[in-house]
């Protein structure tokens, strides 16, 4: 048995649920307790605050853990990043009121900064040779400059559509975050023999992703054609039809070229495409 720990209720408590019941690791949310089994392996859920999730899983209490690199950054705990995960994407930026006229990090000498994570902010500064003083707030962070709370910010940035209305403006990216998968640094092998038959099935998700599975029918002499257009995983599979002189054509495609594709294997004869949707990927 293993234990993960996730956190308990937001984004990526959503996210992370959808990941391991893709993986075949069913959680039942009507059941739901501080500490959860899961179904179709051997694994237990632990739910938790996101800022107690590296702690969490650097002292034992769980093996593993679920939760944004910039918590990880911010924590400072002595754990293994396993795996990126790709999704709960954001940044950490240093924001300042959009009047000001900015010309670099040197702007932020002897200014006060308003933040929920003095850890990465100062660790920055002290690589740039700034000299900031920071002021660790909890939540409405974007507000400070305007109430006289300090002169920037620095905080978790998504769209920067609550920067900008606030009054205020990105001007340093300092960390691109998203969710991670992390370990203790002391699993037993048998633990790791679990670890490792987890992120196999969390690759095999993540390739699925943004992948269709196409099938056609299109003339023999223009399979090799096709090829060029489809190179596919390593190649198309390509069978004979009863019908002389076609064949057919399987192949998976990535979603953001699927249209451009049909397009140009329409042009060389196909008929009959059939696009399905790809729900793992094993290699």
């Amino acid at each position: 048995m293993i234990r993960i720990a996730i956190q308990s209720k937001g984004r990526l408590n959503e996210d992370s649920i959808r990941l391991l019941s893709e993986a075949g690791m069913k959680i039942e949310e009507s059941r739901r307790k501080l500490l959860t089994p899961a179904e179709g392996f051997p694994l237990e859920v632990l739910y938790l605050r996101d800022d107690d999730i590296p702690q969490a899983v650097a002292d034992g209490v769980a093996d593993i853990g679920i939760v944004g690199l910039n918590e990880v950054e911010e924590r400072d705990r002595d754990v293994e990043i396993v795996r990126r995960l790709g999704f709960g994407k954001c940044r950490l930026s240093l924001a300042i009121p959009k009047e000001e006229d900015y010309q670099g990090p040197g702007w932020f000498e002897g200014k006060k900064i308003a933040t929920s994570y003095p850890g990465i902010v100062g660790r920055y500064f002290r690589e740039k040779g700034i000299k900031a003083n920071i002021e660790t707030i909890a939540g409405s962070v974007e507000i400070a400059p305007s109430v006289g709370m300090a002169d920037a910010i620095f905080d978790i940035v998504s769209s920067g559509g609550t920067l900008v209305s606030n009054g205020l403006k990105e001007v340093e990216k300092v960390l691109f975050s998203e969710a991670v998968l992390i370990g203790n640094r002391s699993l037993t092998e048998e633990k790791r023999g679990l670890l490792s038959q987890m992120t196999f099935r969390f690759e095999a998700v993540e390739r699925s992703r943004g992948m269709k599975y196409m099938l056609m029918n299109l003339p023999s002499d223009k399979a090799d054609e096709a090829v060029r257009i489809l190179p596919g995983m390593k190649s198309p599979t390509i069978l004979p039809l009863a019908q002389e002189g076609w064949c057919s054509l399987h192949a998976a495609v990535r979603e953001d070229e699927l249209w451009t594709k049909i397009g140009q294997l329409k042009g060389i004869g196909a008929e009959d495409i059939l696009v399905l949707s790809l729900e793992k990927t094993i290699w």
